[in-house]
């Protein structure tokens, strides 16, 4: 009998409080990998990894564009994000992280796949650097 893996961006997961945006955006710090740009804070005050995502209006003026950016990078984050949660666990760490996206073009699944894939693995290599 093999085990799967079951992948879920569940609605405790994302970061949907004003409050902890505001302040991931002015006390976190952040970082870019092309075409997504993270910003994320050491603490919050949940026990689990939160993430949000935007897209912004200003070089996507239809909401199906922003729409379907988004969900692409809901999909391959849901896909890749229990590296991270695993490790947080095993630190006793949380973190919120707030994924936007910054380039003008419209972007396919492998692009974001790859980028996705370096930001988990920044994000770990960063909560081992800021927590020893």
């Amino acid at each position: 009998m093999s085990t799967s893996r079951r992948y879920f961006f569940r609605k405790e997961h994302k970061l949907k409080s004003r409050k902890i945006i505001q302040k991931v955006f002015a006390e976190g710090n952040s970082f870019t990998v092309f075409p997504l740009k993270v910003l994320w804070l050491p603490a919050n005050e949940l026990n689990y990894l939160q993430t949000g995502i935007s897209v912004g209006s200003r070089h996507f003026k239809r909401a199906v564009d922003r729409n379907r950016i988004k969900r692409l990078i809901r999909e391959t984050y849901r896909l890749q994000k229990f590296e991270l949660e695993e490790h947080l666990q095993k630190e006793n760490k949380q973190l919120s992280v707030f994924i936007m996206y910054i380039s003008k073009d419209l972007p396919d699944y492998n692009m974001l796949y790859t980028a996705c894939s370096k930001i988990i693995t920044k994000l770990i290599k960063v909560a081992n650097e800021k927590h020893s």
